[in-house]
């Protein structure tokens, strides 16, 4: 049965160029012994068919190299794959470990800053006490002489003071 160029180029997985220039090339196969026309359209008996299946025979060994030498590719982007997924795993783990250690030091940095400031607190609480003590027996000294002064005469009788003498007596005397 004929079969159009299209057909069997679409049975051989190849294009119709690629069919006419194999035709072409090929100097022993007489084009118009395989073919009939009708039209536009040209027709291939079943000698045609066989005659240029062999001559895409050949090709298709080499097309079998190639379909195998993908194959092989495409496993070995796979294995490639594969170690690039383990690869982004550890690098992943070790972010998150490097990630957990920053939040400790984090951590301990707060707590440290927290203690700082309690001390100063703390010191500046001692230096206040340190400066209410240093001023108090001086102020505490002043206040004794004057509650002293003012407990004598408000405790004395009027016979333990001494009169007063006056300044006119000392002349005539």
């Amino acid at each position: 049965m004929p079969k159009t160029i299209r057909e069997l180029a679409d049975e051989l997985g190849v294009s119709k160029q690629a069919i006419w220039q194999k035709i072409k090339r090929d100097a022993s196969i007489d084009l118009r012994q395989f073919t009939s026309t009708k039209g536009n359209t040209v027709y291939v008996d079943v000698d045609g068919q066989k005659a240029i299946k062999a001559m895409f025979s050949n090709n298709s060994s080499t097309r079998y190299r190639q379909q195998k030498d993908d194959v092989d590719d495409n496993k070995k982007d796979a294995v490639d794959g594969q170690d690039e997924v383990k690869f982004l795993r550890n690098l992943v783990s070790e972010i998150q470990s490097e990630k957990k250690e920053l939040h400790k030091l984090l951590d301990q940095q707060q707590r440290l800053a927290l203690q700082d400031k309690q001390l100063l607190e703390e010191y500046k609480a001692e230096i206040k006490d340190l400066k209410a003590l240093t001023m108090a027996p001086h102020d505490d000294g002043e206040k004794e002489v004057t509650s002293d002064k003012q407990s004598e005469p408000e405790n004395s009788t009027p016979e333990s003071q001494p009169k007063p003498k006056k300044w006119w007596r000392f002349g005539k005397s």
